[in-house]
């Protein structure tokens, strides 16, 4: 008798922590609650305009880098300062478009799509966290004997590499900055707004990971975005603010790109590493093959284990058990 009122007091437990992770996504309550003053668009056509945004960027600035010589005809960048041009000129348009459309269109404050006040702090703390966990990552798929060392520190040899590590982190601020302004932030909170969180949730994933496919792409590496996207809308909506995951998301892209010789989502960065050159040794399962880390299966346990985690922060601060994470805090202690 007592193991069936145990197993029933467990069960409601478990039930009782599902219910606090998931009844708030149930309504519609991203970052502030301040209504908008203009049109907000129906759930179904935010992602559609989303995309159309993207591209009514994309095309003009890449036939200006084109012409600049900064990338190729295949749209990829020819040196690590072709790879910040595309980093900048694409991405500071698209999101100017965007941001441009949530003041004068739908006319509501930074503060709706999750930027209330400066946060240059909590952005900070996400560089570091970014660069510890990838930096973890790529850690684990060296033990797991996924890579060999080559040399080490050789961009320390080279003054004018050094310098591009340096100028390509604020150049991966503005792109990380921008992918988490515009979908965590403004197409997460719009779904959300007409639908509900869930739905906003699930539609900003799901056309995040379509804008980051390309064909003949490996099933792992869909997967692993599509986790990349709900890791970051677990951040987002765990800290009530995108601002440390805009951070997390720049630290990440940065150290992966600079760090090992390695590619971030399947880009060179045309810079010797920073740390260490690292060579695949092992198949694509572990390594990631082409795409780098981001399509290894440990990068998918990563992720899985990280959003637990923040499920696990939203239960707690839900519970009023909050080990240093308030609503609206910056950054989940990790």
């Amino acid at each position: 008798m007592r193991r069936c009122v145990a197993a029933t007091h467990n069960r409601s437990i478990a039930s009782d922590q599902a219910e606090a992770v998931f009844a708030p996504m149930r309504r519609n309550v991203p970052y502030s609650d301040t209504p908008a003053s203009g049109w907000l668009p129906w759930s179904l056509l935010a992602p559609v305009l989303c995309l159309a945004f993207a591209i009514a960027t994309d095309v003009p600035s890449s036939l200006w880098l084109e012409r600049q010589g900064l990338i190729d005809e295949a749209g990829e960048p020819v040196s690590a300062y072709g790879l910040m041009g595309l980093l900048l000129v694409s991405f500071l348009a698209w999101l100017a478009l965007v941001l441009g459309w949530v003041r004068v269109v739908e006319r509501r404050s930074l503060a709706t799509i999750g930027l209330s006040g400066l946060g240059l702090s909590p952005m900070l703390r996400g560089v570091l966290i970014g660069v510890a966990t990838i930096l973890g990552v790529v850690g684990i798929i060296w033990i797991a004997g996924g890579y060999r060392m080559g040399q080490a520190f050789p961009a320390l040899a080279d003054g004018g590499s050094l310098l591009a590590i340096a100028l390509l982190l604020p150049c991966f601020v503005v792109q990380a900055g921008t992918e988490e302004i515009i979908f965590r932030g403004w197409l997460l909170s719009t779904v959300a707004r007409r639908r509900s969180l869930l739905a906003g949730i699930l539609i900003s994933t799901a056309l995040f990971a379509l804008m980051h496919y390309s064909r003949g792409q490996p099933v792992l590496v869909t997967v692993n975005v599509a986790l990349f996207g709900l890791f970051a809308c677990a951040w987002t909506l765990t800290t009530n603010s995108i601002w440390g995951a805009m951070g997390w998301h720049a630290g990440w892209n940065w150290l992966l790109a600079i760090g090992f010789e390695l590619p971030v989502t399947g880009i060179d960065a045309g810079v010797p590493a920073l740390l260490v050159s690292l060579i695949p040794s092992s198949g694509d399962l572990l390594t990631g093959g082409e795409r780098g880390p981001e399509g290894s299966l440990l990068c998918t346990l990563f992720f899985a284990i990280g959003i637990l985690f923040l499920l696990r922060r939203r239960v707690h601060r839900r519970d009023g058990v909050p080990p240093r994470l308030q609503a609206g805090a910056d950054s989940p202690t990790v």
